[in-house]
């Protein structure tokens, strides 16, 4: 049975879905998904300003960049709660301020503590944004497509990407390098940051003008205003059963979600599903990848390329990773989650092994990697693979689970875990990779990073349960 019959199946008649309504709202939560990846992003062609700024050692730089993922595990944790208490239109509002604030902030820093400061306020909206923006999208989105929604999240993270490196890119170059003087007497890498206020601004409008979430008015027996918004999205006829359903869901347990719902009443352990979810969370960050995204040039030039040409590989991943994403779009809801997973892990055991063995085969000079023969090459053609296959499966479909897998009862409490496992893990991963490189190299920094892509294969195959085509109600703890 095809995605499209078996969502039919179980809603219904669709004629009077509002489908272009829903496409708009799950856009609009996007753009919050574009600001994690603008201010992911951004950080990777200031590294060299931040060094002649504040005069940053090896561990200073690792923290400058590393410091907002602090303040993403904190806001991914109280913005699931936040969003049971106040609802998940009101927090992604608080997001797009601090996107704001932070965008203003990192560019005027003066001082190392000023700087971490306003990329810590950064890190609050991005980590509420990437555990609010793919859940208020799986709970207006009809089953049937709501995985293809739901991927367009990742889409607008690589977009924000590749739109920083590009203007990073751009500003660098209209400048003479990032620490040149670009406008107004200031350096080219404060105008990288400067530049997230005009998405910041476009976010905080437009949220303006979506609906809450319906599943939370439920939640907060709202029932009338719940039936407003469900018959805008699905229109009259479908509206009613719609809230019936949701109603159903949580007759069983009228109380406040609560983090202790995460336990299990009856064994008094956390539930599997919490588990699976701070797995899934965990391993897209042990792989790797964002030492990609936020180290690129860093990278790039540690093996021979000028500052220019890194940034320019930069963009041609950020590109790369855009059209992955595409495939996903078009393949999520009909092959499922599951194969998707296990594809990319595989995927990126074999290009990861590539690169360590390419980078084994360097030596230093002068402080700096120098790759024989081809190696280069390879390098370069196996990150880009690695990007590839990371975009394929784990970099959409863990924010896609993460926000349809928990029943509704536990859905802000299991957000709020499992995102904040999952910025945990990215700041040790970024953290850590400068003093790696220095210490161990860059062929055994790639080995663990290696070690966990092939760890994350077996995870998949044994613990991961797929959910395509299965509404939000189904879904169990």
């Amino acid at each position: 049975m095809s995605t499209i019959k078996a969502g039919a199946a179980q809603g219904g008649d669709h004629t009077g879905e509002n489908t272009g309504f829903i496409i708009l709202i799950s856009c609009v939560a996007t753009i919050g998904g574009f600001l994690f990846g603008f201010d992911s992003g951004v950080i990777n062609g200031t590294v060299d300003g931040l060094q002649q700024a504040f005069g940053s050692t090896k561990a200073g730089l690792g923290f400058e960049v590393a410091s907002m993922l602090l303040g993403c595990a904190i806001g991914a944790f109280f913005a699931g709660r936040l969003a049971d208490l106040y609802g998940r239109r009101s927090v992604l509002l608080i997001a797009a301020l601090l996107f704001l604030v932070s965008a203003l902030g990192a560019g005027a820093a003066t001082t190392s503590t000023m700087f971490v400061l306003a990329r810590v306020i950064g890190g609050f909206a991005v980590g509420a944004a990437s555990v609010m923006s793919p859940a208020y999208i799986a709970e207006v989105a009809s089953a049937r497509y709501r995985g293809r929604l739901a991927t367009v999240q990742q889409i607008a993270i690589i977009s924000g990407l590749f739109c920083a490196f590009l203007s990073n890119y751009l500003l660098a170059k209209t400048a003479g390098a990032s620490t040149e003087v670009l406008w107004a007497g200031q350096p080219a890498w404060r105008w990288m940051f400067w530049m997230m206020a005009i998405p910041s601004v476009l976010f905080l409008l437009l949220l303006l003008f979506i609906p809450e979430s319906p599943r939370y008015l439920v939640v907060k027996k709202r029932k009338d205003d719940a039936l407003k918004v469900l018959t805008k999205l699905y229109g009259t006829a479908e509206a009613q059963s719609k809230l019936v359903e949701i109603d159903a869901s949580l007759s069983a347990d009228h109380h406040r979600p609560q983090l202790s719902d995460l336990i299990n009443k009856a064994t008094g352990k956390v539930r599997p599903i919490v588990w699976l979810g701070i797995g899934l969370a965990t391993f897209q960050q042990l792989v790797g990848i964002n030492v990609v995204f936020y180290y690129g040039a860093v990278l790039w030039q540690a093996v021979g390329f000028s500052e220019s040409d890194a940034l320019l590989i930069n963009v041609l991943s950020g590109a790369l990773s855009i059209g992955a994403c595409i495939i996903t779009v078009l393949l999520i809801d009909r092959i499922g989650r599951k194969p998707l997973l296990w594809i990319g892990s595989l995927g990126m055991s074999v290009t990861l092994a590539l690169l360590v063995w390419a980078f084994s085969s360097g030596s230093l000079v002068d402080g700096h990697l120098q790759l024989p023969g081809g190696m280069g090459t390879l390098a370069l053609v196996a990150a880009n693979l690695y990007v590839i296959f990371f975009n394929v499966s784990w970099g959409p479909v863990m924010w896609v689970m993460l926000g349809e897998m928990f029943p509704n009862q536990i859905r802000g409490s299991g957000l709020a875990v499992a995102g904040a496992a999952q910025w945990t893990s990215n700041f040790a991963i970024t953290v850590t990779f400068p003093m790696l490189l220095a210490g161990i190299g860059l062929a055994a920094t790639y080995g663990i990073y290696l070690a966990s892509a092939i760890i994350s294969v077996f995870f998949v195959v044994k613990y991961v349960h797929e959910t395509k085509g299965k509404e939000l109600e189904q879904m169990e703890g």
